[in-house]
């Protein structure tokens, strides 16, 4: 939280020059039901280091969570600087109403632009944290059992209901005829030959979503899985082949265990499939060759990236979290955290005297004059102060 010494150009050598973090004021946390504690207490904690008083709205969804969270949180937290509201749609409605010096949402896009929307009537600052289409590239010279070990963990974390998960897989016929099997063998492995018996294994979030997964279910080709039970909110771990890209469950972000295998003949045409669309808020690409990943990061762009490797990226601090384009604005976790929740002012302090110094600055200009200022305003020679 110190002030940070800014450098200096030889116009300001005598003066003080620094960045001083302050907070916005009060801000406005609305968080998702995905995973209601994280989702929650990680902005709220950046949000108070930065000296800020909030206003937390937990999901509805998950009704359970948010209960705990505004009976719990007042035992540990100063009242004066924070508040839980309860409610539905309805009262985040309201809320966004009120004039909030910063805004942090994590969500869907549809409800992302609502929540900018509403904040571009005060001109307030937002972060939001959306989803998207994540798409997972594996190369033909990848361990397939390797792969679909990484795969399947990933896409069936939390019963798929993370914004960072795989969403579909774009790889050659000749990998997927491996990869199957391989995905099925993971997928008994973590959960058994039942996996709805499986401790390990979650459930849907409400009908509603289990209701949409449900239909998703109809699309391209069922090679592993297709279950589900109402009475349980259970969809199974399902793997879909000859999927069409204008299909639904390549149109909308999954959040659910549900696996679709898009064919494509090269690298170049999996990047090509990726451009097109939305910019995600993670991509993954698995290959044996650091070349083929390299070219995957370097030829396009997304909230975050992964070689090899599902969303570990997630468990470090020391890495900003945010989406780009269609998946989000601005970032979080850790000190980024801090800094998200702060106002970085500019600051210069300067002597009230030594007037004479500051004479150069003053026109008329002579040819020398200007050439001084140049050279003491460094790179910055088109600015005459």
């Amino acid at each position: 939280m110190k002030d940070e010494p800014g450098a200096k150009n030889l116009m300001t050598q005598l003066d003080s020059v620094f960045i001083r973090k302050e907070p916005f004021g009060l801000v406005l946390i609305l968080s998702p039901w995905n995973y209601p504690l994280n989702l929650s207490l990680g902005p709220l904690v950046g949000a108070l280091a930065a000296g800020n008083c909030v206003v937390l709205k937990p999901s509805e969804i998950s009704k359970s969570t948010m209960k705990v969270l505004a009976k719990v949180l007042p035992r540990y937290l100063d009242q004066s600087c924070f508040a839980v509201v309860l409610g539905g749609p309805e009262e985040t409605g309201r809320l966004l109403e009120h004039e909030f010096d910063y805004i942090f949402f994590t969500g869907s896009p549809r409800v992302g632009k609502i929540v900018m929307a509403a904040a571009a009537k005060h001109l307030t600052p937002v972060t939001l944290e959306l989803g998207g289409k994540n798409p997972c590239y594996v190369d033909d010279n990848c361990d397939p059992q390797t792969v679909a070990n990484r795969v399947a963990f990933f896409r069936c974390f939390n019963a798929g209901q993370t914004c960072v998960a795989p969403d579909y897989v774009l790889c050659s016929p000749q990998m997927q005829a491996q990869l199957v099997p391989a995905l099925q063998s993971a997928i008994t492995r973590f959960y058994g030959n039942d996996p709805q018996r499986s401790p390990d294994l979650g459930r849907i979030i409400s009908q509603k979503h289990f209701q949409r997964l449900r239909g998703l279910l109809s699309c391209g080709r069922v090679v592993i899985g297709g279950q589900s039970d109402e009475s349980d909110l259970y969809i199974a771990p399902t793997v879909l082949v000859d999927v069409k890209e204008t299909e639904p469950v390549m149109q909308e972000e999954i959040f659910g265990p549900i696996l679709p295998i898009v064919n494509v003949r090269s690298l170049d045409q999996a990047i090509d499939f990726i451009n097109r669309r939305e910019k995600p808020l993670a991509l993954y690409a698995f290959s044996n060759s650091s070349q083929a990943v390299k070219q995957m990061l370097d030829r396009t762009s997304s909230g975050s990236f992964a070689g090899n490797q599902g969303f570990t990226f997630l468990t470090l601090t020391s890495l900003p979290f945010g989406g780009v384009g269609q998946s989000g604005m601005g970032r979080y976790h850790g000190k980024f955290s801090f800094d998200t929740f702060s106002h970085h002012r500019a600051c210069l302090l300067s002597h009230p005297g030594l007037e004479m110094l500051n004479n150069i600055r003053y026109p008329p200009y002579s040819d020398f004059e200007q050439r001084l200022i140049t050279w003491a305003l460094g790179s910055h020679s088109c600015t005459l102060l």
